[in-house]
């Protein structure tokens, strides 16, 4: 048989199916790219292994599939990862089944390990100030030229809005023009699995997204048209990589730990809306989760807020 490692993606068993699949949850079910691409290499790893393997990757069966998580493992996969594997392949074998390309579902019953309760690392009130002023100074250089300008303002009206309202940067990039009511501090998102809610900001990042609005957005649309809130310099909708990677470099002129990740700001909204005196199911609903352990594992209070509670609440303290 080929060495495995020489053969092209593109003449793996049921590669064609993936690519279908990919192209499947990308329009029809409005996957992220960040989504659909996570899941394409994972499905291309599992077809290489299923290759190696010499076993057929579209007629797998429940223990051959064990198997393949058991390699994960063994190759020292983190279980986020090893989940993420086993998400995909959940997906891919029930869309098969969906498409009548498939009698059986090998994938239903499995169950993948338990995933660590772990944080995202959380960022700091004076973190999340420093990274908030890097545009801001930067708006303040005379020798700035109009594009350069629109192109702060707007990164600057991103990282408010999400620290405001603690939204996922696919839901950033994803808001349109006719969703954001900023007179009335008010923007629609569309969260994951395309559910919808309304999320509130406060006077600074409106006026942040209403400076970006009327003075930064013209500029960065150019002679163009796009239904998206947020654009790129050629007036595109600005993508949720583009914000990743923005990101990071407002954290690098910032001089903040590179681990930092949009993430961590939505993070710091959580901790900063339960220390304000929020209640977990309203923070829940800010965020979009569907399940209030999620929010649980979500967010972080500080020792200083607990103790604070206790004290107000134990009739003995």
């Amino acid at each position: 048989m080929k060495d495995i490692d020489c053969i092209n993606d593109e003449d793996l068993h049921g590669y064609a199916l993936v690519e279908a699949f990919c192209e499947a949850i990308s329009f029809e079910r409005g996957a992220s790219s960040h989504t659909v691409r996570n899941y394409k290499a994972d499905l291309l790893g599992y077809l290489r292994w299923a290759q190696r393997m010499q076993i057929d990757p579209l007629s797998v069966k429940h223990r051959q599939l064990r198997r393949y998580l058991a390699d994960l493992d063994a190759a020292s996969y983190e279980r986020t990862t090893i989940n993420r594997h086993l998400s995909a392949l959940r997906s891919f074998f029930k869309w098969l089944g969906a498409s009548q390309l498939a009698d059986k579902d090998p994938a239903a019953a499995i169950q993948g390990p338990a995933n660590p309760h772990k944080l995202p690392k959380p960022m700091t009130d004076a973190d999340v100030e420093r990274l908030l002023d890097v545009h801001i100074s930067a708006m303040q250089q005379d020798d700035l030229n109009a594009i350069s300008m629109a192109r702060e303002m707007r990164d600057q009206a991103i990282l408010e809005f999400i620290y405001a309202s603690g939204v996922r940067v696919s839901e950033a990039s994803s808001v349109r023009l006719l969703d954001a009511d900023i007179p009335n501090r008010i923007v629609k998102v569309f969260g994951k699995g395309s559910k919808e809610r309304l999320v509130l900001i406060h006077d600074k990042a409106a006026q942040a997204m209403n400076d970006y609005l009327y003075q930064a957005r013209p500029l960065l649309l150019g002679s163009k048209d796009c239904e998206f809130f947020f654009v790129s310099s050629r007036g595109n909708r600005y993508s949720s990589d583009s914000i990743r990677r923005m990101f990071k470099r407002t954290l690098a002129a910032a001089g903040l730990d590179s681990a930092y990740s949009p993430h961590s700001l939505r993070h710091a909204f959580a901790t900063d809306m339960l220390e304000g005196g929020a209640d977990l199911r309203s923070v829940q609903e800010m965020l979009g989760h569907s399940n209030l352990s999620t929010t649980q594992i979500y967010t972080h209070v500080s020792p200083e807020r607990l103790r604070s509670i206790h004290s107000m609440a134990h009739p003995r303290a």
